[in-house]
């Protein structure tokens, strides 16, 4: 595996570099995702980078996700201790969308103008109208390239940019298998009918998985510490349809001598056969992911979410889609890094859950 040359090394003009690649993986050494050279068809996993935070109103940056993940990916060691040559099935990421880029940036113009004041009022609906719209043209593009990596028999993962790039991944999933469910690590419920009067906002996407994707048999969401009275009211109404492990029952419960493998176990127990992970970065403890949008302190430690990635793999439940959101790129390195480890045990899992 290529890594990149230190400074003193690049000052010296007779180091044999040859030590820096495992001869064993030379024949997929590329500039793709993890330092790959997979094409598209060769290719078990798709991952599809979503540039888009048209909405975010406290911490921005996530936008800048995607490339920032696919940097820090090149100085990952890809052999893995539990999963071994997994990425020999092929892993591939698209490059990024200017449509959408563009896209973007017009809804953080019109966005801006009504975060300014907290909603929409006269001044500002057609900035509003213009954010939702172009959110509406979002989800449409996700759910068509969904859809395009499904027929052709891949494994779809999305890359973002906030947590609102998810509804079409999701919609396109439950069409193709039906009867999934949803696994959600996140701080938040994003439960909210609306936010800032911004339909399709990061704080509403399961809002419109439960109303609009009437496939999605089951959400369990892992680390919630942050929601609003609403969000409690939807949790009420969903009734099991709805499993929330709020983090601090999660932390009483393992004060109390239970262990996180019992814990995953009951979570794993409430999903369905077919799962798709959707995975906020903000979930980890944000000494993790310090400049993602919206921090909580409390989360889950890396080792934890892998556990729980690794007891739905187990169970025998097929992930059959994920996604990876709200990675927000800081001045160094630290954050793209996280994300992208989380990245690679993502497609490890999901491609030994489907042996």
């Amino acid at each position: 595996m290529k890594k990149r040359k230190t400074s003193a090394q690049r000052d010296s003009g007779d180091i044999d570099f040859d030590f820096l690649f495992d001869h064993y993986d030379a024949s997929v050494l590329g500039n793709n995702i993890f330092g790959l050279s997979f094409s598209r068809e060769e290719s078990s996993i798709v991952l599809l980078p979503v540039p888009w935070e048209a909405t975010v109103s406290y911490g921005s940056g996530t936008a800048k996700g995607p490339a920032a993940i696919l940097a820090a990916s090149t100085q990952l060691d890809i052999f893995d201790c539990e999963l071994g040559l997994f990425y020999k099935s092929g892993i591939t990421m698209l490059p990024e969308s200017s449509q959408v880029r563009r896209w973007n940036a017009q809804a953080r113009r019109h966005a801006r103008k009504v975060i300014a004041k907290g909603r929409a009022d006269a001044s500002n609906r057609k900035d509003a109208d213009a954010v939702n719209a172009l959110g509406a043209k979002l989800n449409a593009f996700v759910e068509k390239e969904t859809r395009k990596i499904l027929k052709e028999g891949k494994i779809p993962g999305l890359i973002g940019g906030d947590h609102s790039i998810s509804l079409g991944a999701i919609k396109a999933c439950a069409d193709q298998y039906g009867g999934i469910g949803v696994l959600h690590f996140d701080a938040h419920v994003d439960g909210r009918e609306s936010f800032e009067d911004f339909e399709f906002s990061h704080a509403s996407t399961m809002h419109h998985v439960l109303e609009d994707v009437p496939q999605m048999k089951k959400l369990v969401q892992v680390g919630v510490r942050d929601y609003c009275k609403g969000e409690d009211a939807l949790m009420k109404r969903q009734g099991k349809r709805m499993e929330v492990f709020f983090d601090e029952d999660i932390a009483g419960r393992m004060f109390q001598g239970e262990t996180w493998k019992k814990i995953c176990e009951d979570v794993v127990g409430k999903l369905p056969q077919n799962v798709y992970v959707s995975f906020d970065i903000d979930a980890l403890d944000p000494s993790l992911c310090p400049h993602t949008g919206t921090p909580v302190p409390g989360g889950l430690s890396f080792q934890q979410a892998l556990l729980l990635l690794k007891t739905v793999a187990k169970s025998g439940r097929k992930i059959v889609g994920f996604d990876l959101v709200e990675v927000a790129p800081g001045p160094d390195e630290w954050d793209a890094n996280v994300g992208a480890r989380v990245l690679f045990k993502l497609c490890g899992w999901a491609l030994e859950s489907q042996k």
